[in-house]
């Protein structure tokens, strides 16, 4: 059964992004999307959308077909407590939140199936890549949700094992991406171009690079082999990039983040 009403617990940068996408999509009607917020005066924007906007977890999460933690991970537990009385055997749970186990939630919550769903904050304008799981007890159950998660970008269902790397990659990498676009931008102002110009056509220069190994599925050398001719500028520019450890800095950057949420896990 799809899912057809949502309320989003926790309104905040993810949170709002997600109901956003869905709206602008055209993947949900604004009034069967609710978000709560302790200020709600924050989610005007959203409101304005004709979403509906509450401070009240238990009433709006009674009211919904899939509840969404959006929280943050020191905030879960009392957003659980919030909600669980509202809660019937027939609402699915699907939680955000970095850390949050499958197991725990399973424990707060055993009496509905629960979901981890790992999206970015492109989700705002539905082109996020969303990474999910459950265990196995509702593995047949993961329809609808990734239908949900389909509305508003790519979706994956892997092993829990790998949400935390799902974290890294998939939610961390737009930072990392615009770190990059960011860089690029500005050795485009360096050769000549106008800082508006610059991000443009980085930007745009960067999504047809996504998208030409989205689509066709080939692995970036195979796309970077049609562009860099013997004693060409492409290749002489990418091998000064590797000479300074453009590769082994992102490389490294990614593992410390990984890092970093294991020991926030492991704790």
């Amino acid at each position: 059964m799809a899912i057809e009403t949502v309320c989003i617990i926790g309104g905040g940068h993810l949170g709002g992004a997600i109901a956003e996408g869905l709206i602008r999509s055209g993947g949900m009607p604004p009034k069967n999307v609710t978000v709560t917020r302790r200020r709600p005066e924050l989610l005007r924007h959203l409101a304005d959308m004709g979403v509906r906007v509450s401070l009240n977890n238990k009433e709006a999460a009674a009211e919904a077909q899939a509840v969404l933690l959006c929280v943050k991970p020191h905030q879960a537990a009392a957003a659980i407590e919030d909600v669980k009385p509202a809660l019937d055997s027939r609402q699915t749970v699907v939680s955000t939140v970095a850390g949050l186990t499958l197991k725990t939630l399973s424990e707060a919550l055993p009496a509905n199936p629960i979901f981890r769903a790992m999206p970015n904050t492109a989700v705002a304008i539905a082109d996020s890549m969303t990474c999910l799981s459950t265990p196995p007890a509702f593995a047949g159950q993961i329809g609808p949700v990734q239908e949900l998660f389909g509305k508003i970008g790519k979706t994956l269902v892997i092993g829990e094992e790998l949400m935390d790397a799902a974290t890294v990659l998939g939610a961390c990498g737009i930072a990392y991406a615009l770190r990059f676009l960011r860089a690029m931008t500005q050795g485009g102002i360096e050769i000549g171009f106008s800082s508006e110009m610059a991000q443009f056509v980085a930007a745009q220069t960067l999504h047809g690079a996504a998208s030409l190994v989205v689509e066709t599925g080939n692995h970036p050398e195979q796309e970077i082999d049609k562009v860099t001719t013997p004693m060409g500028i492409t290749i002489a520019g990418l091998n000064e990039m590797e000479h300074n450890g453009f590769s082994s800095a992102l490389i490294k950057g990614v593992g410390m983040s990984f890092r970093r949420i294991a020991k926030k896990t492991a704790q």
